[in-house]
């Protein structure tokens, strides 16, 4: 069997820190660091195989690189490649599922930790000296909660919002949700409307994915439902919350948002979430909840085993 040509169209974006030297026993590999719209025609139209995190494939690209005959995915979402296309051309597009999931769920809990536990305002008590010239051994000027007796609402219950789920009642957290789909996705947990859902809930995560059904689910109408002091998580993709109408409540009242993902990646300066007054009350990290070193290394994994199957069957 000749040696393929590989290609690897956003690299940084999988960490420079990531060994890819498995990738070689299958043939030679170009790296891209990242690839724009307008270059990725001219990388891919030699390659064998395609790898891509979120550089988007067309189906015109596809039919003019002819010797394509493999791509692969490095995310479980697939909506970056034209899979219709690939289906008519007869190239398999692989992606690598649950490879994220405990990376998933532990920044969860750390977007959590930092919100509820006032993190920002103690790190600059003692940074600052005010610790120091108070007198007192300790700082209780921003009282926080247990999560123990808390309500947890879970918003998407997949694989990753069961893993959420079960961890927060090791905490000690009452677990609720609501299914995006409809579908009754857990007999452990209470299911619930989303309106009570948000009504009721000390604690939010979102779990879900992006689609007809969830795109702005949350946004002026019931974000005013939620309860003082609650915070709001999003760990599922951007556009799940309206951004505007999120900014608008944070500056209302006391609630408190930690955001892993937003409709427009890197955040727009625009943004009304850049804007706000109480930045205290808000928490946002650039779409790394995935990233851990295990989780990529995991993912790197499954790529190899998505190609080893490939050429094993051709």
């Amino acid at each position: 069997m000749s040696r393929k040509q590989i290609v690897i169209l956003d690299k940084e974006t999988l960490g420079s820190d990531l060994d890819i030297s498995a990738l070689r026993q299958f043939g030679d590999v170009i790296e891209f660091k990242i690839t724009t719209a307008n270059e990725t025609f001219d990388n891919i139209k030699n390659a064998n195989i395609v790898i891509t995190n979120k550089v988007v494939i067309t189906a015109e690209m596809m039919e003019k690189s002819p010797k394509l005959e493999l791509i692969c995915i490095a995310a479980t979402g697939m909506n970056n490649v034209d899979l219709d296309a690939a289906q008519k051309l007869n190239i398999p597009v692989k992606n690598v599922a649950g490879y994220s999931t405990n990376s998933v769920v532990q920044h969860t809990f750390s977007l959590l930790f930092y919100l509820m536990e006032h993190m920002d305002y103690y790190d600059h008590s003692v940074r600052s000296g005010l610790w120091s010239m108070s007198g007192l051994f300790t700082n209780v000027g921003h009282p926080f909660h247990e999560i123990a007796g808390k309500k947890w609402g879970i918003i998407g219950m997949g694989s990753i919002g069961k893993e959420v789920a079960k961890v927060a009642t090791a905490f000690g957290a009452h677990v609720g949700y609501y299914s995006t789909s409809g579908e009754s996705r857990s007999s452990s947990y209470l299911q619930q409307p989303l309106d009570v859902l948000l009504s009721t809930s000390d604690i939010i995560s979102i779990h879900a994915p992006l689609n007809d059904k969830t795109y702005a689910l949350i946004n002026e109408n019931n974000l005013p439902f939620l309860k003082d002091k609650a915070v709001l998580l999003n760990l599922g993709r951007g556009g799940i919350i309206n951004e505007t109408d999120l900014a608008y409540e944070l500056e209302r009242r006391e609630i408190y948002a930690g955001l892993d993902v937003l409709e427009q990646e890197p955040i727009e300066a625009g943004n009304p979430l850049m804007k706000i007054k109480h930045q205290e009350r808000l928490l946002i990290t650039p779409h790394i909840a995935w990233a851990s070193i295990e989780a990529r290394e995991n993912l790197l994994k499954g790529i190899v085993e998505n190609i080893e199957t490939y050429l094993k069957g051709i």
